[in-house]
């Protein structure tokens, strides 16, 4: 018994010695990475704030636009240094306002495009080099077949793990996320709502434009004023008129 209990000992003692030798190398890596952050040239704000960073919808009301703050406790891994300061100077504006970026997002857009995405000429042609847009087999004006391709783009798959993370989210992006995962399913939508957080993080970099969080009440008044007006139109094309319920 006795020998037993000395070779879990040394077995601990080993395990332990491990996972102190990891915490140092990891240190060091942190250490290395806040010199080079710091090393890298601030990028001034893109001109000024053009409003809400939105596509094709009207500025928020002024209740939702205080983003909520995150009440959960740090992590024991997180790290040392204030690195979504270094990422918000060197990028130019502050990408975590945006929910479902977080600080490895961000870095990934960094350490893989830089602060700089003048190379695409619009945020279409971002979506494109993503993989993120829809590629069809289009004949005589018809779409004869969806073609799925298959790509590593880090960017890409970043965007596309901070769409998923949006399943239990309040806000108005994860609102929008469930009513496409409802609609289309989940890896289409996730697809779909990487686009659209790609298309987001190319206005606030390029366009200097802001993101404003409306809620997830807000997406769903939304969608029910658009269904409402689909259904009006549909029952006036058959001759009909929506009556409300009593």
């Amino acid at each position: 018994m006795a020998r037993r209990c000395a070779i879990r000992v040394f077995e601990l003692e080993q395990v332990l010695a491990a996972y102190n030798f990891q915490l140092q190398q990891i240190e060091k890596c942190e250490q290395q990475l806040e010199k080079y952050m710091k090393a890298q040239p601030t990028r001034p704000a893109v001109g000024p704030v053009l409003g809400p960073a939105t596509l094709g919808v009207e500025e928020a009301p002024k209740k939702h636009r205080k983003k909520a703050r995150n009440t959960k406790p740090p992590r024991k891994n997180r790290i040392s240094f204030d690195l979504e300061t270094e990422l918000a100077r060197v990028m130019g504006a502050d990408l975590t306002a945006i929910d479902g970026i977080k600080l490895m997002t961000i870095q990934t857009i960094y350490s893989e495009l830089g602060p700089d995405l003048s190379a695409f000429p619009s945020e279409n042609h971002f979506a494109s080099w993503l993989m993120l847009a829809p590629k069809r087999d289009v004949s005589g004006g018809k779409v004869i077949r969806h073609v799925w391709v298959k790509g590593r783009n880090r960017v890409a798959n970043a965007l596309r793990m901070a769409a998923e993370s949006l399943n239990n989210s309040q806000s108005y992006l994860g609102a929008r996320y469930r009513s496409l995962r409802g609609r289309l399913g989940a890896p289409k939508a996730i697809k779909a709502m990487a686009r659209y957080l790609a298309c987001l993080v190319y206005r606030m970099l390029m366009k200097g434009q802001d993101w404003v969080d409306r809620g997830a009440t807000y997406y769903e008044q939304r969608r029910r004023q658009r269904e409402l007006i689909h259904l009006q139109h549909k029952a006036k094309a058959l001759g009909l008129q929506l009556v409300p319920a009593e």
